[in-house]
């Protein structure tokens, strides 16, 4: 199996006349048509496992600048020949290091502590996995797109990795493992800008799936010019748009997104710049969202309770 298929690229909203307690406390359905699942995923979401596997840690970010008229969100398609949503267009990402909670690592990060992260995240008990999440996050941004969330000495952001040969070979250095991302960091003069940094959503792979994730969502401030570069290993293609435009090209058909995906340009679509996002979404609750995959006649239902 290729991917998780609660994350395989939606398709289309799923109208239903049911009425039963369990859809009425639901959002509107989203269905997967069964030619576009994974052979025998219908029947092991019918026969889900007895003890649902344990999700791994995992971290997302939005990267935000403002536009002329609008905020603007950075996509990034991912190679058809990818393990993980193959052709679909997702935020950066990936599953938390040991190495992100780090002590010497968490202290290169301004404006945010431990403490406040552990808050943040409903994570008292454990606040150096709360900061791993943050941390994690943006060593994600930095390996899949050399823009880093970060500020120099005299306050000024990092170069990109498209702009300077020199980001982009400490970029591949992180991602080859040859050095660390604290590493890096010194290499560049660089501190982690924690308070362009807010936790928007937290979304946990379905039990059914044979492969989990519990995921923080992110996002974050960049320079208006930041642009991104295209590491071939995973992606095929970056753009910066507006969450309003991202979502009317998914409507249309022209822009593969995946449900948490969908559901967070959503959620940022209401706001005109990036302050104010941030501002917002970094002051409210946030709710772990685990969906719930129901196997209907023509595919299977995707079902997130309210």
């Amino acid at each position: 199996m290729l991917a998780p298929a609660w994350i395989v690229i939606l398709l289309k909203p799923r109208t239903s006349t049911r009425t039963s307690t369990r859809a009425a406390m639901s959002q509107p359905d989203h269905e997967i048509p069964f030619d576009r699942l994974p052979a025998g995923f219908a029947e092991s979401v019918a026969h889900p496992p007895s003890v649902p596997v344990t999700p791994r840690p995992a971290a997302t970010i939005v990267l935000l600048r403002d536009g002329i008229d609008a905020l603007e969100v950075l996509l990034l398609r991912r190679s058809r020949s990818a393990g993980f949503v193959p052709g679909a267009y997702v935020f950066p990402g990936g599953r938390v290091d040991g190495a992100d909670g780090d002590a010497e690592l968490s202290s290169r990060v301004d404006g945010l502590t431990t403490k406040a992260a552990g808050q943040r995240l409903s994570l008292q008990h454990d606040e150096a996995t709360a900061m791993a999440y943050y941390v994690a996050a943006l060593r994600e941004a930095f390996e899949e797109t050399g823009i880093l969330v970060g500020r120099r000495a005299d306050g000024s952001p990092p170069p990109t990795a498209a702009r300077s040969g020199t980001v982009d070979a400490l970029r591949d250095d992180v991602m080859e493992d040859r050095i660390t991302f604290t590493q890096a960091l010194d290499r560049m003069g660089c501190r982690i800008d924690g308070e362009a940094v807010a936790y928007v959503a937290h979304w946990i792979t379905p039990e059914a799936e044979p492969r989990r994730y519990d995921t923080r969502f992110f996002a974050a401030r960049v320079a208006p010019g930041a642009e991104p570069i295209v590491d071939p290993r995973e992606m095929t293609d970056a753009i910066w748009v507006t969450p309003a435009e991202a979502l009317r090209r998914h409507n249309e058909g022209d822009l593969p997104l995946v449900f948490p995906t969908l559901k967070t340009l959503e959620q940022l679509a209401p706001y005109a710049s990036t302050g104010q996002a941030l501002d917002e979404l970094g002051s409210r609750p946030v709710s772990a969202m685990l969906p719930k995959l129901v196997v209907t006649p023509t595919g299977v239902c995707l079902e997130l309770e309210t």
